[in-house]
């Protein structure tokens, strides 16, 4: 059923869809009816009088063809009003007295074509309509009052521009409809992007997180290994530490896949929905990455100044990814700073070592960079900022990122 349908009856829905689909039995039943109407007349063996001709078997010939003609209308909606004016005419020059099935089907021919065809066809359609009308009315054996010439050619004039305007209507309201279904077809076209885009934001999120802290676990429990024996006690506080980093990245990996579920419940939901990590944990990142043994200095410079949710999260991703890095390329003996810098109209985040295992890594790696560093460039892309990775001038690694704050 057409949506100009919704809240009818049923019934009458059907019927109409039933009608647009079968145009020309609809058509041929109104030609049939119309024909049926004028069958008293057609066979009146009376004159008419007033001038007029007898009907006999040619008139009736004339509007059986003007009538099947009319069955086909919206089909062939310029053939069917030529056929119905030249019908006309030729029963005006042979003088027989018009019927009402005759006007009717000329004045629906007339509807037809400006409903049905382009502004040039339905205009001289219009004009041949108009013309041959009113010659028709100009010379028939009972001359007609010009008032009534007037009113006639007018009402031929209002029907082609009904049928025109309900052409405009329906061209109207069908770009309506085209314009709902693009609209329908980009906004699921957005809605698969933004799926896309946010798969990639929980798969860098888990990237940053499992990486960093299986890396620091993996220094941690190499640590304990290998001083077991030696001095059990610090064994010990590896193994604490350990398991603190291990239910640390649980429920960060809890609260990030959180955001994949569609049922909540509201009173179990507060890990899932607790703030993300910004530039403010950043002394308890570096003090996590001190106790597997890298010497890490952390300085904070200018005015601290309230940032964006999505800002604060991606220096922090930033400063835990490069940390990552040094401790698993930098060597044991390295040293690295992290240098948060606050200016008016933006953050610089800069983190440094002196090791050179990064360097090494790069460049076995080619062009063809590691996830964490793609994710670097996504995060710090994302905000309209900067990013240079690279080595360090006088050795080491270095990883510097501008984010603009208007």
């Amino acid at each position: 059923m057409t949506p100009y349908f919704e809240g009818v009856s049923p019934r009458i829905g059907n019927l109409h869809c039933w009608s647009r689909s079968h145009p020309t039995v609809v058509d041929g039943l109104v030609a049939m009816l119309l024909f049926v109407a004028a069958l008293p007349q057609l066979l009146s063996s009376q004159s008419p009088g007033r001038g007029f001709a007898t009907p006999d078997l040619v008139s009736l010939v004339i509007v059986s063809v003007i009538m099947v003609a009319l069955a086909f209308r919206q089909r062939y909606p310029f053939a069917v009003l030529v056929m119905a004016v030249g019908g006309n005419v030729l029963l005006a020059a042979l003088h027989y007295s018009p019927t009402v099935a005759e006007v009717l089907a000329f004045v629906v021919a007339v509807y037809t074509v400006a409903a049905h065809r382009a502004l040039a066809i339905s205009s001289i359609g219009g004009a041949l309509a108009l013309v041959s009308f009113i010659s028709m009315e100009l010379t028939a054996p009972a001359a007609m009052s010009s008032v009534g010439v007037v009113t006639n050619a007018a009402l031929i004039a209002g029907v082609w521009w009904l049928g025109r305007s309900l052409r405009l209507r329906r061209a109207y309201l069908a770009e309506l409809e085209h314009r709902a279904e693009r609209l329908e077809r980009a906004r699921d076209s957005d809605a698969r992007t933004a799926r896309v885009e946010e798969r990639s934001r929980i798969a860098r999120e888990l990237h940053d997180v499992v990486a960093h802290h299986v890396s620091v676990m993996t220094v941690q429990a190499g640590a304990a290994r290998r001083i077991l024996d030696k001095d059990p006690d610090s064994a010990r506080e590896a193994m604490v530490t350990i398991e603190d980093v291990g239910r640390t990245t649980l429920d960060e990996m809890r609260r990030i896949v959180g955001v994949l579920r569609t049922e909540r419940d509201s009173k179990a939901a507060g890990p899932e929905l607790s703030p993300q990590p910004g530039i403010h944990e950043v002394g308890a990142l570096v003090d996590h990455v001190r106790e597997t043994g890298l010497s890490v200095q952390l300085w904070m410079e200018g005015d601290p100044r309230p940032l964006s949710t999505g800002v604060n999260l991606a220096a922090y991703r930033l400063i835990q990814e490069a940390l990552t890095n040094s401790l698993k390329h930098a060597g044991p003996q390295a040293r690295a700073w992290v240098r948060i810098h606050y200016n008016p109209r933006e953050l610089t985040v800069e983190v440094e070592d002196d090791g050179r295992g990064v360097a090494a890594a790069l460049a076995d790696n080619g062009d063809n960079p590691g996830h964490g560093l793609v994710g670097m460039h996504e995060r710090v892309a994302l905000y309209g900022g900067e990013l240079r990775i690279g080595p360090r001038s006088g050795g080491g690694f270095e990883v510097r990122a501008r984010f603009p704050l208007d």
